[in-house]
Parts: structure tokens; C-alpha cells; sequence
């Protein structure tokens, strides 16, 4: 008998009607038991990973622990699905053993990382966004006009704020004086 595509289609779909291979195709259904994240507190926040900007909903205890992050189904813009890297946003933040947690610096010319504090690390920031104004700030142009602004900074916003984050961010930007503000969505 020569087998053809049509031939093993019909002989497969007997054997699976009869159920004569063993294969139980009823549905399974799952044992009642109480799920982690019953009792827990459900925040919506957005993915840090690309200019999409999938809901996220993650859940943590009483006590701020994240304990699960999942789609959220009711987003317009993901209905609940996520790719590779917003699907194991919980598995590389939360639950990583080997997350940094606390900031690390490297001096000019230097090979090393070195752990700092965060108030170190921010007075750091400070200081440079501070040194750098300083330097480039010019309260007019070339034409005399008054333009209060600094040359000497530019930023590129992220993509993973929402639209209340990403006024804030600018608002700040615009009272340094900045010029060059550019989103990672539009590049």
C-alpha cells in the first residue's frame, strides 16, 4: 500500500477518533488551590524594553515583594501578551540572585568598577549636570535675544514612560535650559 498524505491523514484521524492509541483527549482541568498571588497587591506599570509600551501587572505582598508579573489583558495596546523579554521581566529583575544592587563607578581612565552609595552616585550626577550647564549656558545669542539655554547637554528619554512620566521628564529638562531632547520612540 503506498502511503499518501491523504491515506495518512484518513488512517490518523480514525485512530484518534477511536481513541485507539491511548491518547485521552478530553480536557484537563486544573486542582482548586490557591493561586501566590491571591492575596496580593496588583500594580500596572509599563515594560521597560521597547518603545511598544505593553502593560504589565505585577504583584507583590504585603510587604513589597514582587512575586509574579504578567500581561495585562485589559491594555489596548498588548491585550495581555508579551514578547520574550517582557514575559521574563520577573525572572531578570525580582528573582535574579545576580541583579546589581547598589551603583558601581568608574573613574576617568580607570580599569575597575567600584560600588558606591546611592547618595554618592546622585551627588555625582548633580555635580557633572551642574559643572556642564555652567560651562555651556548662554543667556543670549548672537542677535541679542534672550534665549536662556544650555548647548552643552542633550537627552535621549526612554521609551518605557508613560505620557504623565514623560511631561515630568520634560518639564525638568526644559528648566535646565536643554535644547537637544530627543525620545528613543521616534529614533
Amino acid at each position: 500500500m503506498r502511503v499518501t498524505r491523504r491515506v495518512f491523514l484518513k488512517v490518523s484521524g480514525t485512530v484518534l477518533a477511536a481513541g485507539g492509541i491511548g491518547i485521552n483527549i478530553k480536557p484537563v482541568y486544573a486542582h482548586a488551590r490557591s493561586l501566590k498571588i491571591r492575596y496580593a497587591r496588583k500594580t500596572t506599570t509599563v515594560c521597560p524594553y521597547c518603545s511598544v509600551g505593553c502593560s504589565i501587572i505585577v504583584s507583590t505582598t504585603s510587604y513589597g515583594k514582587i512575586i509574579n508579573t504578567e500581561g495585562d489583558s485589559a491594555s489596548p495596546i498588548n491585550q495581555g501578551a508579551l514578547c520574550s523579554k517582557g514575559s521574563s521581566l520577573y525572572q531578570l529583575s525580582a528573582a535574579n540572585p545576580n541583579r546589581l544592587r547598589k551603583p558601581l563607578y568608574r573613574a576617568p581612565f580607570e580599569s575597575e568598577w567600584k560600588e558606591v552609595s546611592w547618595e554618592w552616585a546622585l551627588d555625582k550626577i548633580a555635580r557633572n549636570i551642574k559643572e556642564s550647564r555652567d560651562k555651556s549656558f548662554r543667556k543670549t545669542n548672537a542677535k541679542g535675544q534672550v534665549v536662556n539655554r544650555t548647548e552643552g547637554i542633550a537627552s535621549v528619554g526612554s521609551a518605557a514612560m508613560d505620557n504623565e512620566e514623560c511631561y515630568l521628564y520634560q518639564k525638568f529638562l526644559r528648566g535646565l535650559g536643554l535644547v537637544y531632547i530627543e525620545h528613543q520612540a521616534r529614533i
